[in-house]
């Protein structure tokens, strides 16, 4: 776990100085309801603007990291689909040229405790509204022509999938993630559920970024407080 030391700590305390009342009680605020239980595996999506939707639809889900399989290496961050989201969400990036990508972001997940589910309509999907939340969960969405791949299917723990009572197989990936998050959230409502809101810790990291963020020249600040 990332965590600050002593003199981070003091930068910390110095650049608050800096920050509104306003903005450090809205900060705490989205900090308390930030999580790392539920995540989403974007894969090879070949639509930027569809990647930086999904970035805004976590952030307003308080989902603090999106893992990016980027198969065309080209995904740059659209500020007006994300409207600044891209500021506050974790990007995980993960360059798919040699083809492992997709097995190595699982196995990170894996060690960080993630129950994988893909999402896909096939044979043996379970529908979202029967999943159940007992273990940290990272949603795989696959990109718009072809879904998630057969490599992630065959490594992930399992399908879920978003019922369709129309013509049309699937959402926009930026609708769907939304759907999910909203469902999984909805599941959770008034249970507790340990470890599901960031630790002190991490809360405290964030912040250190956040605050890093929203403060003026926080960048010349950093050299001439560490120059003491």
């Amino acid at each position: 776990m990332e965590q600050l030391d002593d003199d981070e700590l003091a930068f910390l305390d110095y650049l608050s100085e800096y920050v509104t009342p306003h903005k450090k009680a809205l900060i705490d605020k989205v900090l308390g309801n930030r999580t790392r239980y539920i995540t989403m595996v974007l894969e090879n999506i070949y639509k930027p603007h569809n990647a930086s939707a999904v970035l805004r639809t976590a952030d307003c889900f308080g989902i603090q990291d999106v893992y990016l399989i980027d198969g065309n290496e080209s995904y740059a961050v659209n500020p007006y689909v994300t409207r600044g989201a891209a500021q506050w969400v974790d990007l995980h990036k993960y360059d798919n040229a040699s083809g492992n990508a997709t097995s190595e972001c699982f196995r990170q997940l894996r060690q960080k405790g993630y129950k994988i589910l893909a999402t896909s309509p096939r044979e043996g999907s379970l529908p979202l509204s029967e999943l159940s939340i007992d273990q940290p969960l990272a949603l795989v969405f696959g990109n718009e022509h072809e879904g998630v791949s057969n490599a992630a299917i065959e490594a992930a723990d399992g399908l879920v999938h978003i019922p369709m009572k129309g013509f049309t197989e699937s959402f926009n990936i930026s609708v769907s993630a939304a759907i999910c998050l909203y469902a999984l959230q909805e599941k959770l409502e008034g249970k507790s559920v340990e470890n599901y809101f960031l630790n002190k810790m991490e809360k405290t990291v964030l912040k250190y970024r956040w605050y890093q963020e929203i403060v003026k020249h926080s960048a010349a600040h950093k050299r001439a407080f560490f120059k003491k």
